[in-house]
């Protein structure tokens, strides 16, 4: 097997598996005459390590996504893969965006690891060629996107918090479990998480702003710019989402997609002419803010996750003016 892996430091939190094991789980999702003849370990995301499967006498490629082992996880990103699994099913809307999954496997008899075998998307992400077009077109992208996030957003679920659980009756518990989760994480890896705590403390204390929020809907959790992929066309056409691991059930002003949305003036204003307007009210502004702190809190524990003790300390002065306007 021709087997390619990507060097990284001993410490880093993607960790390879061994080309015995690669053709372990080759032999348990196409029978024991299996053979994977190549085996490329895949950059770009940051969290499951990837593999771009070749496998003797199938004309396409498979993907290959191994999870972080058990013990490695936050927990407030507790089985990510799981929860990515038990959306499928609620993403028909973009069913033909998103890669199929061929074989999962949550044993651990092979790898100690969660692992999921799916098709492989055509095309180039986005981060590796939107660039080559002219900005002008980039408003093509942008709106493509916002229709994709309006036709997940529109899916309505039964509970708040992440699809595959733990499940809450309200927005509020959703929302205030996810805070305390990532407050306990940064404690747990011996940095402050006062600030964090200061949010939930004040999202109790106002609860009931968060549950005007009655209706589940599905969010993306990560969507944007690196997680989709473009077809080779004359302008940016989306012709796959990858990584919808992080959904939940909740409100749609939540979602990251939306967040990055309303980062800047530019090209991504495009957006909106497709998704829609958002609620403009002191109650929404109020938890705009909350959000803006669960989303900071969560880019505090992807820094720390991937070794960045500077960029995860720069949270903190965003943090503090989150809380001077929430006190």
């Amino acid at each position: 097997m021709d087997f390619r892996t990507i060097t990284r430091e001993p410490h880093a939190f993607q960790q390879p598996v061994t080309a015995e094991e690669i053709q372990a789980i080759g032999r348990r999702v196409y029978g024991d005459a299996a053979r994977i003849t190549s085996a490329e370990e895949l950059g770009g995301g940051m969290y499951n390590t990837t593999y771009r499967l070749t496998v003797a006498g199938m004309d396409r490629p498979v993907v290959l996504r191994i999870a972080p082992a058990a013990e490695r996880q936050f927990a407030s990103e507790h089985e990510l893969m799981r929860n990515e699994y038990a959306t499928v099913p609620h993403l028909a809307p973009v069913a033909d965006l998103i890669p199929r999954v061929l074989f999962a496997d949550w044993s651990h008899e092979i790898t100690g690891r969660d692992w999921m075998v799916q098709s492989h998307l055509d095309g180039t992400p986005a981060p590796k060629c939107l660039g080559n077009y002219p900005r002008t077109l980039w408003p093509d992208f942008f709106a493509q996107l916002g229709t994709v996030t309006k036709d997940i957003h529109a899916v309505r679920g039964l509970h708040f918090g992440p699809v595959a659980g733990p499940g809450y009756p309200t927005w509020s518990e959703a929302v205030l479990a996810s805070l305390h989760a990532i407050a306990e994480d940064i404690s747990r890896v011996g940095l402050d998480a006062a600030d964090v705590r200061k949010v939930a403390d004040i999202a109790a204390e106002q609860r009931n702003v968060l549950d005007e929020i009655t209706e589940p809907r599905l969010l993306t959790g990560d969507l944007w710019t690196v997680n989709t992929v473009l077809a080779a066309a004359p302008t940016p056409v989306i012709s796959g989402v990858l990584d919808l691991d992080r959904t939940l059930w909740g409100d749609p002003a939540a979602d990251w997609t939306i967040r990055m949305a309303s980062a800047k003036t530019d090209e991504r204003t495009a957006f909106w002419g497709t998704y829609g307007s958002l609620e403009s009210s002191a109650a929404g502004a109020w938890r705009a803010l909350v959000y803006e702190a669960r989303h900071l809190g969560a880019i505090r524990l992807e820094r720390l996750r991937l070794n960045n003790l500077d960029g995860a300390r720069d949270t903190v002065t965003s943090m503090a003016a989150v809380l001077a306007q929430l006190t």
